[in-house]
């Protein structure tokens, strides 16, 4: 799976968690929601077209194997960023900053095939496309606490 599906993949599990704050949809529907509803453009920032243009399927099923990992397993990683953002509760950072940060850390911990640095970076660079001039910094800080548990086993499926 190339860099750029990957990314792109980050970016759609983006949209759909931060669609699923606060929701309490079943996961089926808000994937068959997103994906009927929306049609993005092939640009940098996703640009909703007019005409049928949706993303390739490798895309997608990158896109739906995080949004379903995030969900699953979205109470022991809540706990993870609990333990690490002492200063933070939860409820108090910005939807997008969670959501991103919920998505790197369920990369973090449970798909260990990717290299952490390569987690970070990805994500770091997404904040700064989506997040605010504080986003980065914070993300980067509290996910290289996370990629420091990952030896430990945390994240065990």
């Amino acid at each position: 799976m190339g860099a750029g599906v990957r990314r792109t993949g980050r970016e759609y599990a983006l949209k759909i968690l931060y669609s699923l704050y606060d929701q309490e949809l079943p996961l089926e529907q808000v994937l068959s929601d997103f994906w009927s509803n929306f049609r993005f453009s092939d640009d940098v920032l996703g640009e909703p077209c007019d005409e049928e243009c949706a993303p390739p399927s490798a895309v997608v099923k990158f896109a739906e194997e995080l949004v379903a990992g995030v969900y699953d397993n979205l109470e022991k990683i809540d706990e993870v960023l609990m333990s690490i953002s002492t200063n933070w509760a939860l409820d108090r950072m910005g939807r997008l900053d969670l959501s991103l940060m919920r998505l790197a850390c369920y990369e973090l911990l449970w798909m260990p095939s990717t290299p952490a640095g390569v987690i970070i970076n990805e994500a770091v660079e997404i904040a700064k496309r989506y997040g605010t001039r504080d986003t980065p910094a914070f993300l980067n800080g509290v996910l290289d606490k996370v990629a420091k548990l990952r030896g430990a086993g945390t994240g065990d499926k």
